[in-house]
This record gives C-alpha cells, sequence and structure tokens, in this order.
C-alpha cells in the first residue's frame, strides 16, 4: 500500500509549527540575556524610543516566550482537533513575522509609524487569529473543546498585554498582564502533558479531581485582572490559587518525579510557580524583581528545556532520552535560577556579577538545547512519517 501523499514538499523545517518557532526560540534565548547585560551595563545604546526595562521584559515574553508557546500550540491544536495543521509558506511567513518583529523592535524606533506599529503586531496578531480559526473551526472534534475555550479568550489578550508592557505609563499592568497570561498557558499546558508523562515514566495515573482542576483554571483565568483587581482581593486569589496547586503537586507523586531530572524540573516549575503567586500576593521589598524572576527561570527556564528536548524527540520519531548533555542543560539553568533569584538576596553588592552569571547560565542551557535539537527539527523524521 502507498503511503498518502505529502502535503509538503520542500525543507522539513518548515513541515510543523514546532520546528521553526523552537529553533528561533533557542535563538532568542542564547542571544537576548547577553543584550540585556549589555544594555544594563551602559554598553549598548538603547533601541529608540525604548527603556531598556521595556525592550528586556518584551523580548522575554513576546520575543523568546511567545516564540515557544507559538511553537508548542501550532503543534498541539492541530493534535487536539485532529488536522494536519498549519505548514510550508504559512509557517515562513510567521516566521518571518517574528523575525520582521525582532527588527521593529529594536530599530523600529526610527521607523515611520505605521510599520513600527506593524512590526510590533503583524506576528502576534497573525499567530492569535491562524490558532483561533484553527480551534474555533474545528471545535466539534476538539479533545478539549470545553478548556480550550480559556486559550480562545487568553490568546486576543495577548495584544493587549504587549500595547500595554511597551507603554511609558501602564508598564507595570502590562508586565502582570503578560504575567498572567503565560501563568495561565503553563498552568493548562502541565494539567495535560504531566498525567501522561507520569503514565509513561512510572505506569502511573495521577489522581484527577476535576472540581480542582477546574478551580485552579478559573483562579488563574481570573488573575487576568490583575491590573484593575484590589490588592487585597488579588492576593487573596494569588494565596487560594498557589495553595491549589501545591496540594495537587503532593497528591502528584513529587517523590517519584524527582528521581528523573526530565520530570523533576516540570515539577520544579510547578511550585515556582506557586512560589511566583505567594511573592506577589506579599510584596516584599526583594532584589532584583524577585517574583518576576522566579517565574522566568523558574518556572520558564527550567520547563521549557525540558520541553523542547521531549518534543523535539517524540514529535521526530525518536525515542525521548536525557542524556548527560540533556542533563546538564536543566542542570545549567538550576545555577541561572539560583543566581539570578537567591544569591542577589544573600549578596546584594555583587548584583551587577550574579545578572551576569545568570545570562551565562540561561544562555548555556539553550545553546546545549539547540545543539541537540537543531539536527532532528531540521531532518525528517525518522520513522517514516510526514509531520
Amino acid at each position: 500500500m502507498l503511503p498518502p501523499p505529502r502535503a509538503w514538499n520542500g525543507h522539513p523545517l518548515w513541515l510543523v509549527g514546532f520546528r521553526p518557532f523552537f529553533l528561533l526560540a533557542v535563538a532568542a534565548a542564547v542571544v537576548m540575556p547577553f543584550t540585556w547585560v549589555l544594555l544594563l551595563a551602559g554598553t549598548l545604546t538603547p533601541p529608540p524610543g525604548l527603556s531598556p526595562l521595556a525592550w528586556h521584559a518584551h523580548e522575554m515574553f513576546f520575543g523568546f516566550g511567545f516564540a515557544v508557546l507559538g511553537g508548542f500550540l501550532l503543534t498541539a491544536t492541530k493534535n487536539w482537533v485532529q488536522v494536519r495543521g498549519h505548514y510550508g509558506h504559512t509557517l515562513q511567513a510567521l516566521a518571518g513575522a517574528w523575525l520582521f518583529e525582532r527588527a521593529g523592535m529594536w530599530w523600529g524606533g526610527a521607523w515611520p509609524g505605521w510599520l513600527q506599529l506593524g512590526s510590533r503586531y503583524l506576528f502576534t496578531a497573525s499567530l492569535v487569529a491562524l490558532l483561533g480559526w484553527t480551534l474555533v473551526r474545528h471545535r466539534k472534534t476538539d479533545s478539549y473543546r470545553r478548556d480550550n475555550l480559556l486559550f480562545l479568550v487568553a490568546l486576543p489578550t495577548f495584544l493587549a498585554a504587549r500595547a500595554l508592557l511597551l507603554s511609558t505609563t501602564h508598564f507595570a499592568e502590562g508586565r502582570d498582564l503578560t504575567l498572567a497570561l503565560f501563568r495561565l498557558a503553563f498552568l493548562v499546558m502541565l494539567e495535560r502533558t504531566l498525567v501522561p508523562f507520569m503514565k509513561g515514566a512510572f505506569q502511573l495515573a495521577l489522581p484527577r479531581r476535576p472540581i480542582l482542576d477546574g478551580g485552579i483554571k478559573v483562579l488563574g483565568l481570573s488573575l487576568l485582572a490583575a491590573p484593575i483587581l484590589p490588592a487585597t482581593v488579588r492576593a487573596g486569589i494569588e494565596l487560594v490559587l498557589a495553595l491549589l496547586i501545591v496540594g495537587r503537586l503532593l497528591t502528584w507523586s513529587p517523590h517519584l518525579a524527582f528521581q528523573r531530572l526530565e520530570l523533576g524540573v516540570m515539577y520544579a516549575g510547578m511550585f515556582a510557580l506557586a512560589g511566583q503567586l505567594v511573592l506577589d500576593a506579599f510584596r516584599g521589598s526583594w532584589i532584583g524583581a524577585m517574583g518576576v524572576h522566579v517565574f522566568t527561570f523558574g518556572v520558564m527556564g527550567l520547563i521549557i528545556p525540558a520541553m523542547l528536548l521531549r518534543i523535539a524527540q517524540g514529535h521526530t520519531g525518536r525515542p525521548i532520552v536525557f542524556g548527560l548533555p540533556e542533563r546538564l542543560a536543566l542542570w545549567i539553568m538550576g545555577l541561572g535560577f539560583l543566581a539570578r533569584v537567591v544569591a542577589p538576596q544573600l549578596a546584594p553588592g555583587l548584583y551587577t556579577q550574579w545578572v551576569w552569571l545568570a545570562a551565562l547560565c540561561w544562555s548555556a542551557c539553550f545553546a546545549l538545547v539547540g545543539l541537540r535539537i537543531a539536527p532532528m527539527l531540521l531532518a525528517e523524521r525518522v520513522d517514516g512519517r510526514e509531520h
């Protein structure tokens, strides 16, 4: 029997969404930390019309983070609704829009207003439209139809979060809304992935409690309103959500998960997510935006490298193996977490040195990840399937 005809006969990079966008995310993760520390030191001149902090926050979340989220969702949504998904020239156009955005963020301040505006919103708006269209058009075959309403609400809200983040007067609101959106995405994605991961690793069926799972997602969704909530209401929601997350994790056999580094970092990332909520609720006088960096290094930094490695192997037909290079990358990120979050509280006089060490760890971790996954993403699947 002949195999079905291929939908795409071009380079394998454009077969499915995770391939180009994971590579772009890795490239951003290697380059951007050093750009930030050079801006912080005054060695580089900030982009026209942007403060160094605004550029740093935007590129962490909407340059690196949204490339990861886009690659994941372009791949996952097609599986959720059982369709071929976006590929080929569509992915090439999206990747071009992402590169256009990076150029606009650095040089766009000197461009005509219409061109600057286009560079800042073309990629996000296009990705949101494509993902939303996939979920709405194929909702009858959606395995997570009710759950994915969260994405239909959250994805367009990223456009508002970006506008606030780039505003000189509403940066704090944009940061809080952006954090809430990425937090919600992690809550949904990890609930779906940890269960099969633990089943595959330990033949263990994690207990599911629909009321608890639903409560976590509802509270996560409610924090999209964090920038306008009264401080006491916001803190109460954050503390309850943190308690529910930790409570669920404690029933999900963390003692087993921490026996496997690639699973342990995902649990550690969820505990860090709960910790960020607690830090935000109490708003202590920490050094170096500790709550934000607990999220970036503790949640994104620990979970994303393991996720990129796992998806790149599994979705190219390879067995999922975390050997020495993969484990080393995760341990390096753990060191980066200590350097960026813990060390400045203990030795604030060395703050600049800690930031440099954290930047080095972040870049080194993703450089190792990139070296491991790039050959897989640039080649055909090894099992003969198209995508």
